[in-house]
């Protein structure tokens, strides 16, 4: 049935992405006006998720997950289906091409969302999303708050009751495994809610009357919601996985990876040889070496990041590797405010800012350096380059400022975290083979450690996907075999379980930007710049990599139906 269903999903879809050759279009603004009211129509609808990196400027107001309201966004999709299919861009120079394909990724996006995958009616987990997400992610940007980010805080709280009673009668037969996880997830969220509102209160302009009261709502509503999804458990089937058909479907039209799942998955066994190898050359040349020492305390620990954030920037135009605009501000560590310290486990504890925070610094919230932090808190405790390195300077954090800057507005908007995390990942040892890490021979471990992690979450992503691996299996893989705590190989297994595709993205990004790396230092000679590529990959850091490489270097072989229809 899914294979059917998903044939006649593809001969809905935008041309672009089918192969068939309407008459030609000119290159006027007929793509660039669908790409306007694209996104205009996306920030106000695309759902919340726990991707630290996709996280976008949204109008505020109230959200809307009603079944009615569900089949009015198919509507506007397929009205949207239909105008990119009246574009002909096999005519159109490379770049417009790409945006192009931007634009065929974006709508497929939604397609996976709505119909393929769709997570707002088969995992309660995604209501989670939809309701304590969006209050979180509101409270990572650095307060006291002023009165229209108050006024939306609250918005969002009380949005919580509608949402939630959406999502009861959305929800059709969801797995097992997901009802429970979105049990234990709520487990004591009234108590979460109370410490969160009374600390949060004096840093914005709400009365505490009206804060309370739309907290203790909420909260009732959530444990309505838990009290449901147990109700519902001992009738749950127990099957996650998404299968096959679907799951190659966000590979080739979402992702736009030139790989099959088999190919995926041997790219990523290989590489976990490869770290496996690495880290035990480094473990048997550091025997000798002291261990690296835990940060004091919390104030001792942002200085030394912050520090050595600085030395990372320096280092990075000293050795040619990445132009540092003096535009781009910082990316620090602050100590974790009281109102998040309950509900931290709702939303990733960073803020990356947004394209219209560009004169903000960016930031990580940290609570006590202790061993017992946490997989990546502990690692950043004993030195802070290895996180900074990935999520913030030359990282997540700068590759998105410097594409939030972009002189194209489509590729402003375009996100894809095949590309980003990539990046992110890709930094991490370009940096090591680059000299950064050579003062401190422990953290190359780390860094060799992370490699690891992120080879093994490949493997994971493509077995739960494809029903080779159970959620308590992969959990279980990931804490023995990188190794790990168990509460974070949990974590980490529950986010891949219900968001397939996302999980590979380090891995497989990483590895297109080494080839695509290797293929301009071919064709280019010696003639071939490293900052002049680095910085077209960052600029266009959203955008996914098989793309960039066919503008940077004209290679299509990477491309499908590279004409563009």
């Amino acid at each position: 049935m899914m294979r059917k269903f998903l044939v006649l999903l593809l001969l809905m879809l935008p041309c672009g992405i089918r192969g068939q050759t309407p008459s030609a279009t000119p290159i006027n603004d007929t793509l660039d006006k669908l790409s306007s009211d694209f996104w205009s129509w996306r920030v106000k609808y695309a759902p919340f998720t726990g991707d630290d990196v996709n996280r976008l400027e949204r109008p505020g107001g109230v959200r809307d997950w009603s079944a009615a309201a569900i089949d009015k966004r198919g509507r506007d999709l397929k009205d949207f289906d239909a105008r990119y299919q009246k574009i002909d861009a096999s005519g159109w120079p490379v770049p417009q091409q790409v945006d192009y394909r931007l634009i065929g990724s974006a709508l497929s996006r939604v397609h996976w969302e709505l119909e393929v995958n769709p997570s707002w009616k088969r995992d309660p987990n995604f209501y989670i999303e939809q309701t304590l997400t969006p209050i979180v992610e509101a409270l990572t940007v650095p307060g006291p708050y002023d009165e229209a980010h108050s006024r939306e805080i609250l918005t969002r709280i009380e949005n919580v009751p509608s949402i939630l009673q959406q999502g009861s009668e959305n929800l059709d037969k969801a797995p097992g495994p997901f009802t429970t996880v979105a049990i234990q997830a709520l487990e004591g969220v009234r108590e979460r809610l109370r410490k969160m509102a009374t600390s949060l209160r004096p840093v914005t302009t709400l009365e505490e009357k009206e804060l309370n009261g739309a907290t203790n709502r909420a909260a009732d509503a959530l444990e309505h919601f838990r009290a449901t999804l147990q109700d519902r458990l001992p009738s749950s089937p127990k099957e996650t996985a998404l299968g096959r058909d679907a799951y190659v479907f966000f590979l080739k039209n979402v992702a736009l990876y030139p790989y099959s799942p088999e190919q995926i998955l041997a790219n990523g066994q290989e590489e976990w040889n490869r770290a496996v190898a690495f880290e035990s050359y480094e473990k048997e040349r550091n025997k000798s070496v002291p261990p690296l020492q835990f940060a004091k305390d919390t104030d001792s620990w942002i200085r030394d990041a912050a520090a050595k954030e600085s030395q990372v920037r320096e280092f990075l135009e000293k050795h040619g590797i990445l132009t540092v605009p003096g535009w781009v501000q910082h990316f620090i560590q602050r100590p974790m405010p009281d109102y998040l310290r309950p509900v931290q486990d709702f939303a990733s504890m960073v803020d990356f800012t947004s394209a219209s925070r560009l004169q903000d610094n960016g930031c990580r919230y940290v609570t006590e350096p202790s061993p017992k932090a946490g997989y990546f808190l502990s690692a950043t405790a004993q030195d802070p380059r290895p996180l900074t390195v990935h999520e913030g300077i030359p990282g997540h954090y700068f590759q998105l400022c410097l594409s939030w800057k972009h002189e194209d507005p489509i590729r402003r908007h375009y996100y894809d975290s095949g590309a980003n995390e990539g990046i992110g990942f890709y930094a991490e040892e370009m940096m090591l083979q680059n000299g950064l890490f050579d003062d401190s021979p422990h953290t190359r471990e780390i860094i060799y450690n992370f490699m690891r992690l992120r080879a093994l979450r490949v493997e994971v992503d493509v077995k739960l996907a494809l029903g080779q691996f159970s959620l308590e299996e992969a959990a279980k893989y990931l804490e023995e075999k990188v190794p790990m705590d168990a509460q974070t190989a949990r974590q980490e297994a529950i986010a891949f379980s219900t968001g397939p595709g996302q999980a590979l993205t380090y891995q497989i990004g990483k590895l297109q930007i080494t080839k695509f790396l290797a293929d301009a230092r071919m064709q280019q000679s010696d003639k071939f710049n490293l900052r002049a590529f680095h910085d077209f990959v960052w600029k266009n850091g959203n955008v996914p990599i098989a793309l960039q490489r066919w503008e940077y270097l004209g290679a299509s072989d990477e491309i499908s139906n590279p004409a563009g229809r």
